[in-house]
């Protein structure tokens, strides 16, 4: 359930803010009636502590952070607060150099870092955390982008300085830190914090820090991925929402907050539905009915459950067990090569082929601005210890590879419009496929082979020429005969990209770029 901000509220009505209603509050009749008509169990959370804490957002109300006040919490340092009843988040903005002066932590709490950087004091060391926004790929680079967090608790020394440009974080406590509603304005604050009786058990450990990107996507539902931060009192979720997607009406019992970072949906509110945007923030008590109709451009934010939502943790528990299945949870990413450093350089590398016990890629030679270079372009042959060398250069520029017969390998020879069969050693001993229906293919991007002796490629068209060859982009099946079959209509698929068998060879999986289909029968 979903609650929203309202700023003037701060400094006008700070009693109300800061007192217990004892009477049921407006918008809990409606919601009886919804839970009625929708036939919705509601569940109540034992030992939920009467924090004595009120919102200073109105449940079922949309605003935005430009609406509310903002707070100086220290020279140089303002935020944007806005709090249930029992989580308070901020968006704090960090002058260049400035700083948090050290302090002990009233509450538990996470901080992340959006923008910039910062030195933190994390158990008595000074530590650097960063955030990389991602740039756009391009033929010669792209960045992979960074938000460092870590989890500090009740009772830890905290100190915060930022870099030469500044920061913004996103901290989120939990219980509410009083002493930050008095720096709001608000002035008759409750005496002590209540802290949850029982409380979660974290997926993080305190004074690590992470990278937010490193953690995996939990599937909520069809159609959300979250990356789930779970503490002791609280759940941050950093969702992500698909275009289009719809989720009906329900109820859950822990209190929600969602700060809108990307994009946006029609939020269901009780009985309505409030448009949200990029900074707009919304309040859900426990058991409010909502939902979401998910825009056009998708929908990611940050939602905060008090207490942990125990249903997510196990969502992600499932996911990460099937996940270790496959990749143990012991196994790090190493890096063998950088090739802007090693010698032979690497510019662009695609297509990996494990085969007797080395890895065959293409390096292609592109320009900042995609522009082709088979002359700058090779193969690679990579060994488990990270030395690798050239086995053909500047001869062609290929994509993907894949493991043929005799030890041999299948090459996309994309700019050369062309599949051929090669040795390990980079000699060219035929040509597969180079034409179809009498005209040249196109750009062959990745290939792999059946049972059957038979080959498929994909053909996006990824080459220089202004006008093709062929009248569209496609997927070719290559008979073990060696009888070229056009299986997909020109440009039936949007994008086709790369290509996989199902072990039993009945279905063919395509990565389709820029649309929904991702399959194909192969009868």
């Amino acid at each position: 359930m979903k609650k929203i901000i309202q700023s003037g509220l701060l400094l006008a009505l700070p009693l109300l803010i800061l007192t217990q209603c004892t009477s049921a509050p407006e918008w809990q009749k409606k919601n009886n009636e919804l839970i009625k008509q929708y036939s919705f169990t509601e569940k109540q959370l034992a030992g939920l502590p009467k924090t004595k804490v009120v919102s200073n957002l109105q449940p079922s109300k949309v605003t935005n952070l430009d609406s509310i006040a903002t707070t100086t919490l220290y020279p140089g340092v303002t935020a944007k607060l806005y709090w249930g009843t029992g989580t308070m988040a901020g968006i704090l903005q960090f002058e260049p150099n400035a700083q948090i002066p050290e302090e002990v932590l009233p509450t538990d709490r996470f901080l992340f870092v959006m923008e910039g950087e910062v030195s933190h004091l994390i158990d008595g060391s000074n530590v650097k955390m960063v955030a990389v926004k991602r740039e756009e790929q391009d033929g010669t680079h792209s960045i992979t982008p960074r938000i460092d967090f870590v989890y500090l608790e009740k009772g830890s020394k905290n100190s915060l300085i930022a870099g030469p440009a500044g920061a913004k974080v996103v901290e989120v406590y939990s219980p509410v830190r009083l002493d930050y509603l008095q720096k709001a304005g608000i002035t008759n604050t409750p005496a002590k914090n209540v802290d949850l009786a029982t409380t979660a058990t974290p997926n993080v450990k305190p004074n690590q820090v992470y990278d937010l990107y490193e953690f995996q996507l939990t599937e909520l539902t069809t159609g959300a991925n979250s990356r789930l931060i779970t503490g002791k009192n609280t759940q941050v979720s950093f969702i992500s929402m698909d275009p289009g997607a719809l989720f009906d009406r329900h109820i859950h019992p822990e209190e929600q907050t969602m700060l809108v970072l990307r994009g946006g949906c029609d939020e269901i509110l009780l009985d309505s539905e409030q448009a949200v945007k990029k900074d707009d923030v919304v309040l859900i008590p426990g058991n409010m009915v909502h939902g979401a109709k998910v825009g056009d451009l998708g929908c990611d934010a940050i939602d905060i459950f008090w207490p942990a939502r125990a249903d997510y943790s196990e969502k992600e528990k499932a996911g990460l067990e099937a996940y270790h299945a496959i990749i143990p949870e012991s196994s790090r990413l190493e890096l063998l090569v950088d090739g802007t450093v090693t010698k032979p350089s690497l510019i662009f590398a695609e297509g990996p082929k494990w085969m007797n016990g080395k890895v065959y890629f293409s390096n292609m030679g592109f320009d900042q601005g995609w522009g082709a270079h088979p002359d700058k372009s090779s193969i690679v042959e990579l060994k488990p210890d990270g030395s690798y060398r050239n086995i053909s250069e500047g001869k062609m520029q290929s994509n993907g590879l894949y493991p043929y017969k005799n030890g041999n390998l299948l090459v996309c020879d994309m700019i050369g419009h062309r599949v051929v069969e090669m040795t390990t050693e980079g000699r060219v001993l035929k040509i597969i496929a180079d034409k179809y229906d009498g005209k040249k293919i196109d750009g062959p991007n990745d290939i792999i082979t059946d049972a059957k002796g038979g080959i498929y490629f994909t053909d996006p068209q990824f080459t220089m020429e202004a006008v093709k060859f062929q009248p569209g982009r496609a997927v070719y099946y290559i008979s073990p005969e060696g009888k070229i079959t056009r299986i997909t209509e020109p440009n039936e698929f949007a994008m086709p990209n790369g290509i996989l068998l199902s072990p039993d060879g009945k279905t063919l999986y395509i990565n389709n770029c820029y649309d929904d289909e991702s399959w194909f029968p192969v009868n």
